[in-house]
């Protein structure tokens, strides 16, 4: 798939006046001690929730709340310390990105398998149907204008909600284990890993089902286990799915078909901010909490950079898009962006005039 050249200036300014700024003010791109604080509050939060849960007798409403508070904190991790270290952006050193990318083994996923799926595909990629997997949730949802319709996706903006509970279960248990058998991730070819990416996948596998079930299960043999596990999984999931989907799943987001033509219409750099939605700028303690995935424009635009970074630069973006007259668009509030993708999937489920084979 190839991108179209026109629109190259776009993409140099922008980087030009990004690197100036970085330049004039002498900060890093990588991250520095506000993301270091970030990475020890967010395994506290982790630790001392598991703890708690391990440790105390508590009442069911008490492991109720830690349950979810423990699921939160599995989100955490992975929106502020594992996606930075697969991007190479939180530090200018390889081996602490390189242990910081196993945080994503050890709250259940594998980092070699993410790098493909996100970085290659989904950044190369966005929202381009047949290339960009993040958007090809199966028959059971329709995110995309190209994609199969069916009768009962006239209620998907009700039942998604139960299916992003599932995802983290899915991801843990389904994904990770198809792909790396069969070497393709949403139907496109991934280079086999050797022998040490298949020994990572593994090890942290172990680790994760180690501390997340078989331990509880030593410690507390009881069917409460159940639905603490079931509540822990779903608010992570829930999480995850939904600050993703909030960026590439919503009205102002074009979508595009890679069947239907060999080049994309618009420049890489271009069709990165036309495919993406930023969303409630000023809120801090939300942009704290999700890693800075509220400014996905800029994150797809500068991969490289540490999302601590990301409230500074979407102000250049910004301006250099309405200098190309280049539509960029950024949700007031978190709210506003939920309710923009909770209407974007009704009307995607709504009969399309000619209905997608």
């Amino acid at each position: 798939m190839r991108f179209s050249s026109v629109g190259g200036n776009f993409f140099k300014e922008l980087k030009e006046q990004v690197d100036a700024y970085f330049e004039r003010t002498g900060k890093s791109t990588k991250g520095g001690w506000a993301l270091y604080l970030q990475t020890t509050a967010m395994f506290l939060w982790l630790a001392g929730s598991y703890t708690l849960l391990m440790a105390v007798d508590l009442n069911p409403w008490l492991a109720v709340l830690l349950a979810i508070s423990l699921g939160l904190a599995i989100a955490g991790v992975g929106f502020n310390v594992m996606h930075d270290a697969n991007h190479g952006s939180y530090s200018k050193h390889r081996l602490v990105n390189s242990a910081m990318r196993f945080s994503l083994d050890l709250i259940g996923g594998s980092s070699y398998l993410w790098r493909h799926k996100h970085n290659v595909l989904h950044h190369t990629y966005t929202n381009i149907e047949g290339l960009d997997t993040d958007g090809d949730a199966g028959a059971l949802l329709r995110l995309a204008p190209f994609q199969k319709w069916h009768w009962f996706h006239r209620y998907q903006h009700v039942y998604v909600w139960p299916l992003y509970a599932l995802f983290a279960l899915k991801w843990w248990f389904a994904d990770d284990f198809r792909e790396l058998i069969t070497g393709r991730i949403g139907g496109q070819p991934f280079p086999r890993p050797k022998a040490v990416g298949v020994m990572t996948t593994l090890f942290g596998k172990v680790l994760f089902f180690s501390w997340a079930f078989v331990l509880p299960l030593l410690l507390h043999p009881t069917w409460w286990l159940i639905p603490l596990w079931l509540i822990a999984s779903a608010t992570t999931g829930l999480m995850l799915a939904v600050v993703f989907q909030l960026a590439h799943c919503a009205a102002e987001a074009k979508h595009f078909d890679a069947s239907t033509t060999p080049e994309m219409p618009l420049e890489w750099a271009v069709h990165q901010v036309t495919t993406t939605v930023d969303f409630a700028h000023k809120n801090r303690l939300l942009s704290w909490y999700v890693g800075g995935l509220n400014f996905q424009v800029e994150h797809h635009l500068f991969a490289k950079i540490c999302h601590t970074r990301y409230p500074a630069i979407s102000k250049i973006v910004a301006e250099v898009c309405r200098s190309y007259d280049v539509p960029y668009f950024a949700q007031p509030t978190a709210l506003k962006a939920f309710l923009s993708n909770v209407r974007y999937l009704y009307q995607l489920g709504r009969k399309p005039m000619r209905v997608p084979r």
